[in-house]
């Protein structure tokens, strides 16, 4: 039975470049398929003999608005559990942005007239519960194109059985706002900062002497990091449970340097030690370099 994966999101955010990129990586990849034929590629690629195992399918909502979700639906349904949704994801200023370079026209723009910002709404409200559907989201506003390609070949070059989830542990700053893309947020600046303390302010979260910092005469640090553990053992299966094969924890500080740098490093050790929890675990530090 082949592997699907349907490609869909934000107008700007990626599709086009994320498809492509399936593309070299061996799947065949059908752009801008109407819902109706995704039963007939299904057909083609479980059918005897086929060399075509892996399948990625671009979907948008401008014109088929009313029969993607159905089609999703009944995919699933029919290719048992095989099929995964990679939403992508920007901030309305950067798909503004990207348009205006482009001097492309948005696909909500015409019915009826409006301007960009209006579009790009338009669009995310309607593509509010597909979002909630899908297995991957991801928010490209800060990726360049190399980015989203080691995104997707750390992702889907992996084997997430279903004993197991996908886990993202990331840092950020919230001076520079929450990813869109996190499905837990976590805020770690009731941590004492180092920013404050000469000698470590232009080291980092994964410094030694940082790290002793915050743990050394520290206990809520130490604390944080067991409740942190248990809470993740506790709602990691949870997610494995309701078929949720991706998860991206984001723990936040002011500048995203210090201390959520040090506690996400630990805590994706912390997983990445316990067998039995069986999750894989990626870490991103956004801001460490701003």
């Amino acid at each position: 039975m082949a592997e699907f994966v349907v490609i869909t999101g934000m107008s700007g955010a990626g599709r086009s470049q994320a498809a492509n990129h399936f593309e070299d990586l061996g799947w065949y990849v059908v752009d801008n398929l109407p819902p109706a034929l995704m039963p007939k590629v299904q057909e083609f690629a479980d059918a005897p003999g086929s060399s075509i195992s892996r399948v990625g399918l671009v979907l948008g909502l401008n014109l088929y608005h009313e029969e993607v979700v159905p089609a999703l639906v009944e995919l699933k349904e029919s290719a048992e559990g095989s099929v995964r949704i990679l939403f992508l994801d920007a901030s309305t200023p950067e798909l503004v942005k990207r348009f205006e370079s482009t001097k492309r026209r948005h696909p909500f723009a015409s019915i009826p007239p409006m301007g960009v910002s209006d579009a790009i709404e338009a669009e995310r409200e309607a593509l509010g519960y597909l979002r909630s559907q899908a297995d991957v989201v991801v928010d490209t506003s800060e990726y360049s194109i190399y980015q989203l390609h080691h995104f997707i070949d750390e992702v889907f070059g992996l084997d997430a059985g279903p004993e197991s989830v996908t886990t993202r542990i990331m840092s950020f700053g919230f001076k520079n706002g929450i990813p869109l893309d996190a499905d837990l947020v976590l805020d770690c600046r009731f941590l004492p900062n180092p920013y404050w303390v000469e000698e470590l302010r232009p080291l980092t979260g994964q410094h030694e002497a940082v790290t002793d910092f915050l743990l050394n005469g520290q206990p809520m640090a130490e604390t944080f990091l067991q409740k942190t553990e248990d809470l993740l053992k506790l709602l990691v299966p949870a997610y494995v449970r309701e078929g949720k094969s991706y998860l991206t924890i984001a723990f936040g500080c002011t500048g995203g340097r210090h201390r959520s740098v040090f506690v996400a490093e630990d805590i994706n050790q912390r997983l990445t030690e316990d067998p039995e929890l069986g999750v894989r675990p990626l870490i991103t530090h956004r801001d460490l370099d701003s």
